[in-house]
C-alpha cells in the first residue's frame, strides 16, 4: 500500500469532499495564495477557484462568525485556523453561535461547519503558540472534537466531519504533518466518536489521543522489550467519546495509564478517568495513572519542552509504577 503524510492525508480528504459536494468551501488566513500556513491547501486554489478557496484577514472571531453564517444557509465550509492557540479570540463565535444555533432553533438550524488546524506543542514557538485546547472545546455541548494520530485516520475523520451536520473541531498536530503511514487510495470514511485499539495488550491499557497515541505506541514498544504487553487504544474523537472501548480493555487488563497532552488540570484524562472509575471500578487492580504535560505554560526551550510534554520515557516510567501497584 502507498504512504503518504498526515499533511498530503487532508489535503485529498479536502480534494475530496470539494469535488464531491459544490457547497463545500474553505476558507482562513493564508489558504489560498500562500497555501496554507503548513502546506495542507497548496494547489487547491488552482484547481477550484478563488470562489471556493478563500483568503481571509487576520481576524478569527470575523472569518470564524462568516464561516458559521455560510453553514447555517446551507454551505459546509471548512475554516482554518494557522494555531489552534488563535480560536480564543472567536470563542464568542465558536460557544455562543456554532455550539447553540441548532439548541436554540428547536432544531430548525444546523451548523455544519469544521474548523481545523494545527494545535499542540513541540515545536519551540512558545506560550501562546502551544496551546491543547481540546477539552476546552469538548466541554461546550454541541461541539464535536477530533484529534488524528495518524495520515490513514486523518483522511477518514475529516471527510466524516466534513460530511456532518454539527460543528467539527479538528485539532491536527503540527508534528505529525510531515510522518507518513499507509493510506489508501479508494475512498473511505470513518464514523465519528469510534475508538481504535492500535496495539493489543493484556497487562496494561494505555489510553491516549492525537500525537499521544503515538507517544504510547513509542512506549508500548519499549516495554514489550522486557515482557510487558500494554493494550494502546486511540480514542480519535474526544466528543463524542466511546468509552465503551475503553471499558472493554480496562475488563481485560484490569490497569490503565491515559497519555493526555493536556494539563493535568481539567484536562481530557480527568474525564475519561472519572468515567472508568464510575463505570469499571470493579475490575481495576491498582489505581488509574496519568501522565500529563506539566502545569506551566509551553516553554520555547526545545530539551525542556520535550520534558514538558509527555514522551515515551515518562510514559515507561508511569507504566513500570503502574504494575508494581496493588490496590488494597
Amino acid at each position: 500500500m502507498r504512504e503518504i503524510t498526515y499533511r498530503e492525508a487532508i489535503k485529498e480528504a479536502l480534494i475530496e469532499e470539494l469535488e464531491r459536494d459544490d457547497q463545500v468551501v474553505i476558507m482562513g488566513e493564508e489558504v489560498a495564495h500562500y497555501n496554507g500556513a503548513y502546506k495542507v491547501t497548496e494547489g487547491l486554489l488552482d484547481r477550484f477557484g478563488d470562489k471556493r478557496i478563500v483568503d481571509t484577514p487576520i481576524s478569527e472571531a470575523g472569518f470564524i462568525g462568516l464561516g458559521i453564517g455560510a453553514s447555517m444557509l446551507g454551505m459546509r465550509p471548512v475554516m482554518e485556523l494557522m494555531f489552534w492557540s488563535f480560536s480564543y479570540v472567536a470563542f464568542d463565535q465558536i460557544v455562543n453561535n456554532a455550539a447553540m444555533v441548532r439548541y436554540m432553533s428547536g432544531g430548525l438550524i444546523n451548523v455544519p461547519i469544521v474548523i481545523r488546524g494545527p494545535a499542540n506543542g513541540g515545536t519551540n514557538v512558545g506560550a501562546t503558540h502551544s496551546h491543547t485546547p481540546e477539552n476546552f472545546i469538548a466541554y461546550t455541548p454541541g461541539l464535536k472534537v477530533v484529534c488524528p494520530s495518524n495520515a490513514y485516520d486523518a483522511k477518514g475523520l475529516m471527510k466524516m466531519a466534513i460530511r456532518d451536520n454539527d460543528p467539527v473541531y479538528v485539532m491536527e498536530n503540527t508534528l505529525l504533518y510531515g510522518q507518513t503511514w499507509e493510506v489508501p487510495e479508494e475512498e473511505y470514511i470513518i464514523p465519528l466518536g469510534k475508538a481504535d485499539v492500535k496495539r493489543e495488550g493484556s497487562d496494561l491499557s494505555i489510553v491516549a489521543h492525537g500525537r499521544s497515541t503515538i507517544t504510547a505506541l513509542e512506549a508500548a514498544t519499549k516495554l514489550a522489550e522486557d515482557g510487558i504487553e500494554a493494550e494502546v487504544v486511540d480514542l480519535r474523537s474526544i466528543r463524542p467519546l466511546d468509552i465503551d472501548t475503553v471499558l472493554e480493555s480496562v475488563g481485560k487488563t484490569n490497569r490503565v495509564l491515559l497519555v493526555d497532552e493536556n494539563k493535568p488540570f481539567c484536562g481530557v484524562s480527568s474525564q475519561i478517568s472519572h468515567m472508568i472509575q464510575l463505570e469499571a471500578f470493579d475490575y481495576l487492580d491498582a489505581p488509574i495513572r496519568r501522565v500529563t504535560s506539566i502545569d506551566s505554560p509551553a516553554i520555547y526551550s526545545d530539551p525542556l519542552e520535550k520534558e514538558q510534554l509527555p514522551n515515551p520515557a515518562r510514559v515507561d516510567k508511569a507504566a513500570r509504577a503502574l504494575l508494581e501497584e496493588v490496590s488494597v
